[in-house]
């Protein structure tokens, strides 16, 4: 197996890794709030010891710089709060495939972010995804779940959308797992002041949960990933991610026992048709 073959297969891992972490939203019993801020501070240090194991630079140079990882961290923060909120309050289908209107979000925002106008094709796209999300909520009463699971999942991917913008166009001389360390720092202690249960209540088997999360879960996918970058290409990437709510659903299948519906299939595969669409054109 040449570089590439493995750069490819490490991706896959990773993002079969990734798509677990929407497990723990529902087998850990505390609220989004508590599993991030534990989620991020454990992974933040697993994070410095790979950089550090592997002598890579962690040092941020300019105050800029700084300014903008906090703003990064805070999004980071945001998504994930959400991302598990939205998953806990409906379906893990639900929260992943509405997390996953991100790309097209991407490609609508970034071009107003340039000063510049979004291409019909983007547009027409956006307009698909929209469709995709009504399919999702076939009963639009707030008395639903998968009502507010839509709603929390879109607002965790716009904070998402903000945060590889701001990542891409200005910190992208930095590692992935480098910036993440520093997003998972500053997001876990963001969210740690209104962490709702003390540590000393958590039995072991939460926190080994926590490790699991934070290690298997968080730190070493991202530490696949941005290695697998450095062989492969970013179109390559971006469509190898457009599995991910594939990943997640299937796990949450095997794991939980949560089999989506017809129509929650439906317009999953519509947002991700969208998205996988958006990144080869990327």
């Amino acid at each position: 197996m040449n570089h590439k073959q493995k750069s490819l297969a490490g991706l896959h891992i990773a993002n079969i890794l990734f798509a677990g972490t929407c497990l723990f939203a529902k087998l850990i019993d505390l609220p989004a709030i508590d599993i991030i801020a534990r989620r991020c501070l454990l992974a933040a240090v697993f994070l410095l010891i790979i950089n550090l194991a592997f002598k890579r630079k962690i040092i941020l140079t300019h105050l800029r710089e700084w300014a903008l990882m906090l703003l990064c961290g805070v999004l980071m923060c945001v998504h994930w709060v959400l991302f598990f909120h939205a998953m806990q309050v409906s379906t893990v289908a639900i929260g992943m495939i509405a997390l996953y209107t991100y790309p097209v979000m991407t490609v609508l925002v970034e071009p107003i972010w340039q000063g510049q106008r979004p291409k019909r094709t983007d547009v027409c796209c956006g307009l698909l995804v929209l469709a995709g999300v009504c399919l999702l909520v076939p009963d639009i009463s707030l008395r639903t779940g998968a009502v507010f699971g839509v709603m929390w999942g879109l607002v965790s991917a716009a904070a998402f959308t903000l945060r590889n913008l701001v990542q891409r166009h200005y910190l992208s001389a930095y590692r992935g797992d480098t910036a993440m360390f520093y997003q998972c720092l500053i997001a876990g202690l963001v969210a740690w002041p209104f962490v709702q249960h003390s540590s000393a209540s958590l039995s072991l088997g939460v926190w080994l949960q926590f490790g699991l999360l934070a290690l298997v879960f968080t730190a070493v996918p991202h530490s696949i990933f941005a290695g697998s970058l450095r062989a492969l290409k970013a179109k390559t990437a971006g469509l190898i991610s457009c599995m991910m709510p594939v990943y997640g659903v299937t796990l949450a299948w095997i794991v939980l026992g949560e089999i989506p519906s017809p129509a929650t299939v439906c317009g999953g595969m519509i947002i991700v048709a969208a998205a996988a669409f958006e990144s080869v054109r990327a």
